[in-house]
């Protein structure tokens, strides 16, 4: 399928986020209509009708106070029975007033029982409260008029009713406005659970919807990647997703193709190589082998017919022959690190390092050298290039001694996964501005007259070391004489034990 055809990630990205956006603003949405219904019924109740019920309640209590003080003026005649009276009709003038005005709002219908209630307290002063605390007065004597107190005191009775009957239509609204507050508290309770069951469902549909369209597919290309990293190059890259992740999958395969013509190339040119180092240890060594030869046969045919300059310029000519035949087959040596590959064994360093010091044993005991060596590790890699590297490290210790004869220290220690191995003399040192040079071919930092060599040893200790993974530089912290470190990767107990 063409990758143009395929939904960009921002898009599908896009797609999911704006799903989730529309589900959680209609939940939002549901979620406030309810608390807007549970604001209308908690006004209802805490503001209307509750506070209506009780200014009535405050109306029948006001009537009580009334009566009472109607009485008690009536059985004493003294005149601060009255102030009750008058404070209570107070009272009632604004409760019956603010029960008016909260009804509007919640019960138009019950305003016509507040008008009643009021014109039966009107009737009622009238007719008995009024009409006593004049006669009292009259007379300046508590006075009982039974007729007058029984009449009173039946509308008085009805008037308590029927303010009874209001409060108790006010109480069953209350009740309802509870059940109703209730209910949509409820509603909401109910609908924020949803809310969030469904940002669960949606958080987790949204999840795996992305796993398969973003997350597997560059899974997908990540292992198939590594398949091609680890040496696989034949390996197709193949990878589904939006159009990024095929886009760059198919960059990664076409980087991949391009690596495996680089590769066909690069084989070609080994084995370009390799035929070049057949000609060079043949082809090239033979006319070496026969100046030196004739050049011997010349010196030894007309030994004390030529000159000193003579016979000096034949020496010459032996030596360099020589001299080039070691340096080809040192380059021989130094190109086939890393090139002509064996299987890595498990390699006992202090077998390695016994077989580097017994062929050095004519130079050990000519030169009153001592080594000194510690308990070394077995690591994994080729036992011939290892070799190399302490038998270039220890010529050269046993090389440049100073006047003291030499003394080679050779350490170990562990250091988390790798061995860092030290290899250290007493002997003229070598300055830190040449650290580096050092380990670059044919740097050398001595005339051979003075010190004989083709100044490739120590670049290929490098090689050799960076081939086993490991690495290896000049230590210029130290004292007097030359220390180099180098490191190799630690073998672990269970893979020499399968061993």
């Amino acid at each position: 399928m063409d990758y143009r055809t395929r939904w960009p990630a921002s898009r599908l990205l896009v797609a999911a986020v704006a799903i989730l956006i529309i589900v959680c603003a209609s939940a939002i949405g549901g979620v406030a209509v309810a608390l807007m219904g549970l604001t209308d019924a908690r006004t209802v109740l805490l503001d209307q009708v509750g506070p209506a019920r009780r200014v009535v309640q405050e109306v029948d209590g006001a009537l009580v106070d009334q009566e009472s003080s109607v009485r008690g003026f009536a059985l004493t005649a003294k005149e601060e029975f009255l102030d009750g009276y008058r404070a209570g009709q107070e009272v009632e003038a604004d409760a019956l007033a603010e029960a008016r005005r909260l009804l509007t709002e919640v019960r138009p219908d019950l305003v016509a029982r507040v008008d009643a209630i009021s014109r039966l307290t009107a009737n009622w002063r009238a007719e008995y409260a009024e009409r006593i605390v004049a006669q009292i007065r009259a007379a300046d004597s508590p006075q009982v008029d039974v007729a007058g107190t029984e009449r009173g005191k039946e509308v008085f009775d009805n008037l308590r009713g029927a303010v009874s009957t209001l409060e108790a239509e006010l109480a069953g609204d209350a009740a309802r406005a509870r059940t109703d507050l209730d209910a949509v508290a409820d509603q909401v309770l109910f609908l924020v659970i949803g809310l969030g069951v469904l940002l669960v469902v949606i958080i987790t549909a949204v999840a795996v919807v992305l796993y398969r369209i973003l997350i597997r597919p560059l899974s997908v290309l990540a292992g198939q990647v590594r398949e091609v990293s680890s040496g696989d190059f034949e390996h197709v890259v193949e990878t589904g997703g939006p159009r990024e992740t095929v886009m760059l999958g198919e960059d990664v395969d076409a980087m991949r193709t391009r690596i495996l013509r680089d590769l066909e190339d690069l084989r070609r040119s080994n084995s370009e190589l390799e035929q070049f180092a057949y000609v060079a240890s043949h082809d090239l060594q033979e006319p070496l082998r026969k100046v030196a030869s004739f050049c011997q046969l010349l010196e030894r045919r007309y030994s004390g017919q030529l000159d000193e300059r003579g016979e000096q310029y034949l020496r010459f000519a032996v030596d360099g022959a020589k001299r080039m035949q070691v340096l080809i087959n040192d380059l021989l040596a130094f190109s086939r690190v890393g090139r002509l590959t064996r299987e890595h064994t498990l390699v006992d360093l202090n077998e390695t390092l016994a077989q580097v010091l017994d062929s050095y044993s004519e130079v050990i005991e000519r030169t009153g050298a001592t080594i000194e060596a510690a308990e070394l590790p077995t690591v994994r890699g080729e036992a011939s290039l290892l070799g190399g590297v302490f038998g270039n490290l220890v010529s050269n210790a046993l090389k440049f001694h100073g006047e003291d004869p030499p003394v080679v220290r050779i350490g170990v220690e562990r250091t988390d996964d790798h061995w860092t191995f030290t290899v250290s003399d007493n002997g003229i040192g070598i300055d830190a501005e040449y650290a580096e040079r050092i380990f670059v071919i044919f740097q050398r930092l001595h005339h051979k007259d003075d010190y004989p060599g083709t100044g490739i040893g120590l670049a290929m200790c490098r090689k050799i070391i960076e081939y086993h993974g490991g690495t290896i530089w000049l230590d210029t912290g130290g004292g007097t004489g030359t220390t180099f470190k180098f490191t190799l990767p630690a073998v672990e107990d269970t893979e020499e034990s399968d061993e």
